[in-house]
């Protein structure tokens, strides 16, 4: 017998808010989706605590300091989520405290989740969970985190580092030959001491540079933490029936951040030779392409799926000082109105931006079935997030009608097309080739 199986897979779930009470047809329908399928995930991006007195929030974030009360994982779990990663960016916001309660809790709901732990060893090994159609493997991994954030290996004399398992890139930026005459005559004009130089490059302010036509940075995956994100896939592929990669990754093409960055191309490619069965990518905050690779998907942005990062219950002092409010008598309504206000850093959307960019809050959800180790079948139901509503309703998805459908389904259809992958739309419905 062929093993069969039906997959829901959502990005970002930034959850703050109870997803049960509420009862529009068209959210319901939505729940009625997920709760379909055989196995649903979605990209954990929450801690799960109660601001107790051993949770520390650290001075460095993802931005908004993520934190839910532990009974937001009921929520998720009522929308049919029983899958989850949490390997992100804000997997470390209140540091080794908040990663070990949101994984406690996460154990104590019965769920299969990955992409962190006590070291690297733990945070880069598979979950597994069995299902009535086979036993079910999950790999997550972030590119995207705080400075700190990455776990680390234990030696033989002293223990690891907890943290995410990370994928790190190699970058380097190709130059003319004149350009790099350009910099080496500013190494002088600046008085920089000269370096010992490798053979094949030239590093300058921490960047490596190289002459070639290819002008423009380049990124690959770096070598280790590929080869242990592969070997962590080849050994779920023996052992589980199923095995999916999530990918949490901000990074994207400096001209167009729409297109996923050189070396996630890369590692999603080898991800699926090395035997995941779906590569789900989100972190990007927003929809990229789709692209079929030997009968199996790979997802390079999923994009929002819940984005309630505005409802935050508190926010420490260093969130307050970053936009000039007093840190000790600001409400954190305040802190919110004056992040919407604050220009966007460079290479990341400030609030403002998100609320006014209409990207940020539309998605789609794949529904895929296997027949064998081969999709059968992948369609995508669109959502939106409720851009234009109050800050109390915001980020909640729920379906479309046709016309809206058709056009979020249009531009998920427009990013694929550079990798040759065809998408159909009907009655507001994409249906990709496989």
């Amino acid at each position: 017998m062929k093993k069969n199986i039906s997959l829901v897979a959502t990005g970002d779930s930034l959850i703050t808010m109870r997803q049960s009470v509420h009862s529009e047809p068209e959210f319901l329908d939505m729940v009625k989706l997920i709760r379909s399928a055989d196995i649903a995930f979605t990209n954990h991006e929450m801690l799960l605590h109660d601001y107790e007195d051993w949770i520390w929030p650290s001075a460095e974030s993802g931005g908004t300091y993520t934190r839910a009360p532990p009974y937001i994982i009921d929520e998720l779990m009522w929308m049919g989520y029983d899958i989850f990663s949490t390997a992100n960016n804000h997997s470390l916001d209140y540091l080794y405290g908040g990663l070990f309660s949101t994984r406690d809790h996460l154990d104590a709901a019965g769920v299969l989740h990955s992409g962190t732990g006590k070291d690297l060893a733990e945070a880069r090994a598979p979950a597994y969970k069995e299902y009535p159609q086979g036993r079910v493997a999950l790999i997550s991994a972030s590119s995207s985190y705080a400075s700190f954030g990455r776990a680390g290996d234990v030696r033989r004399d002293l223990q690891g580092r907890p943290g995410l398992n990370p994928l790190r890139t190699e970058t380097w930026w190709t130059v003319k030959e004149e350009v790099l005459e350009t910099i080496k005559g500013l190494e002088e004009a600046l008085g920089i001491p000269e370096l010992v130089q490798p053979e094949d490059a030239h590093l300058f302010l921490r960047q490596k540079f190289v002459v070639g036509d290819d002008v423009g940075m380049h990124t690959k995956p770096h070598k280790g933490d590929m080869e242990g994100n592969l070997e962590s896939i080849r050994d779920a592929a023996k052992q589980a029936d199923w095995v999916l990669f999530s990918l949490h990754a901000h990074e994207g093409l400096l001209h167009d951040r729409e297109q996923p960055a050189e070396f996630i191309e890369t590692f999603a490619r080898e991800a699926i030779d090395a035997g995941a069965h779906a590569f789900i990518g989100h972190g990007h905050h927003a929809m990229r392409g789709i692209e079929i690779r030997d009968g199996r998907p790979i997802f390079y942005s999923l994009g929002d799926f819940i984005f309630q990062n505005e409802t935050v219950y508190k926010m420490p002092a260093d969130f307050y000082e970053s936009y000039k409010l007093d840190p000790y008598k600001g409400m954190v309504s305040d802190a919110f109105d004056a992040r919407t206000d604050a220009p966007p850093r460079p290479g990341w959307p400030a609030s403002k931006w998100f609320t006014k960019d209409r990207k940020y809050w539309i998605s789609v959800i794949p529904f895929m079935e296997f027949e064998g180790d081969r999709l059968s079948s992948l369609k995508l139901y669109p959502v939106e997030l409720g851009q234009d509503k109050p800050r109390s309703q915001r980020g909640r998805p729920m379906f479309v009608d046709e016309e809206e459908g058709a056009d979020i389904v249009g531009i998920m259809k427009k990013l694929s097309e550079p990798y040759g992958t065809e998408i159909t739309i009907e009655k507001g419905i994409g249906t990709v080739k496989v």
